[in-house]
C-alpha cells in the first residue's frame, strides 16, 4: 500500500541474570550529570560498562528507563545489577575500629581518621558500614542500602564517636533524637588564633560554596546552622576549644570558625595557615568527636561516651603547649 513502510524484525535484548535491584536517591553532586557518567561513580565502575547496563535498560529514574547521556534529575534510581558483577572489597582500616559500646540494639563506635560513615560516589576507601560488616555486626536494615543503620555521620577527616543502630526501632528513635536535636555532640577543636569572646554562639546558614563544589560556606538561604563554642585553653598562636552543635551540618565545625577568621589548624582547604599544620605534622584539621550523649533509643536510660584524642591530634597538641 503507497506511504506504508516494510515491516522491518525486531530484536529483544538478551535477558541477563539480576541479582539484586537497588534503590537509590540521586546524590545532590550528580544532579545535571549524565546518566552513564553518575552509574559508573556509583558503583565503581567503569562508564563503558555503565552505559552497556543502561542499554539494557538496566536503569530507571523515578519509573523511566535512563539512555546512557539522560541527565540525572532529583529523585530516586532504579538499578538491575547483574548477578555476574562481584562487589568489590572493603578496603581494610589502618589501626581498626574500636567498637566502644555495643548492645542489642546499639554500636557505638570510635571512628579513625581517613574513614567514611558509608559508601558514597567517588570514594574508594573504608567505611563504618563495610568495617563494621567484616567484624560481624549486623546493622538495622532501615534506610538506603549503602547507609543501613546509620543515623549521623562524621567526615571523613573528623575522627571520634559515632552511634550506629543494630534495629530498626532504635533507628527510628536515633534519626528522631538527631532530627529533634536532643543528642549532645561535642567537639574539640584547635582553631588559629585567640576568640574574641571565648565563649559564644555561631548562628549562621550554610549552604554549597559559591565556586568550589567540594566545600560549604556561609550562604544566604543556606541551611540553618548553628554552633556554640568555649575556648578550654589558648597558645601563642592557637585555641583549644569545645564546641556543642545544635545542628549538623556538612563542614558545620570548620564553615563555622573559617567564617570568624579562626579557621581549624590543619584546615588548608578553608584557610588555615599551611606553615603551621606542617610544623605540627597535621595532615586533617585539627577536629575530634570528644563525646556522646543521649537516650538510649529503647531503654530509655541516659548513656554518654567519650573518646580519646586520636595519637595525631595529641602530638600537635603537646607541641603547641611546649
Amino acid at each position: 500500500m503507497p506511504g506504508t513502510l516494510p515491516m522491518r524484525p525486531t530484536t529483544q535484548p538478551t535477558p541477563r541474570a539480576v541479582a539484586d535491584t537497588r534503590y537509590l536517591p540521586v546524590p545532590d553532586a550528580l544532579v545535571g550529570e549524565r546518566a552513564d557518567a553518575a552509574l559508573a561513580r556509583m558503583f565503581g565502575i567503569s562508564r563503558t560498562k555503565a552505559a552497556a547496563w543502561l542499554e539494557e535498560g538496566a536503569a530507571s529514574l523515578d519509573g523511566v528507563t535512563l539512555g546512557k547521556s539522560d541527565r540525572l534529575t532529583d529523585g530516586v534510581l532504579a538499578v538491575d545489577v547483574p548477578a555476574e558483577r562481584e562487589p568489590a572489597p572493603e578496603p581494610e582500616i589502618p589501626g581498626g575500629l574500636t567498637i566502644v559500646f555495643e548492645d542489642a540494639d546499639i554500636a557505638v563506635i570510635d571512628k579513625p581518621v581517613g574513614v567514611a560513615a558509608h559508601p558514597s560516589p567517588g570514594w574508594e576507601g573504608p567505611t563504618v558500614v563495610g568495617a563494621l560488616a567484616s567484624a560481624g555486626v549486623t546493622l538495622a536494615d532501615a534506610g538506603a542500602p549503602e547507609r543501613k543503620g546509620i543515623v549521623h555521620r562524621l567526615d571523613v577527616g573528623t575522627s571520634g564517636l559515632m552511634v550506629v543502630a543494630k534495629s530498626v526501632p532504635a533507628y527510628s528513635a536515633l534519626k528522631r533524637a538527631f532530627k529533634e536535636r536532643t543528642v549532645d555532640k561535642v567537639y574539640h577543636a584547635v582553631a588559629q588564633g585567640h576568640l574574641d569572646p571565648t565563649a559564644g554562639t555561631v548562628d549562621a546558614p550554610i549552604g554549597r560554596h559559591p565556586t568550589s563544589d567540594y566545600k560549604f560556606a556561609v550562604v544566604e538561604g543556606g541551611k540553618p546552622s548553628i554552633t556554640h563554642y568555649e575556648v578550654l585553653e589558648m597558645f601563642p598562636s592557637a585555641s583549644l576549644l569545645e564546641i556543642h552543635l545544635e545542628t549538623g551540618r556538612t563542614h558545620q565545625i570548620r564553615v563555622h570558625m573559617a567564617a570568624l577568621r579562626h579557621p581549624l589548624v590543619g584546615d588548608v582547604a578553608y584557610g588555615a595557615d599551611p606553615t603551621l599544620a606542617t610544623r605540627l605534622g597535621l595532615l586533617r584539621q585539627w577536629l575530634h568527636a570528644h563525646e556522646l550523649g543521649f537516650e538510649h533509643p529503647t531503654t530509655g536510660e541516659p548513656v554518654r561516651f567519650t573518646s580519646a584524642y586520636p595519637e595525631d591530634l595529641a602530638r600537635a597538641l603537646k607541641l603547641l603547649r611546649g
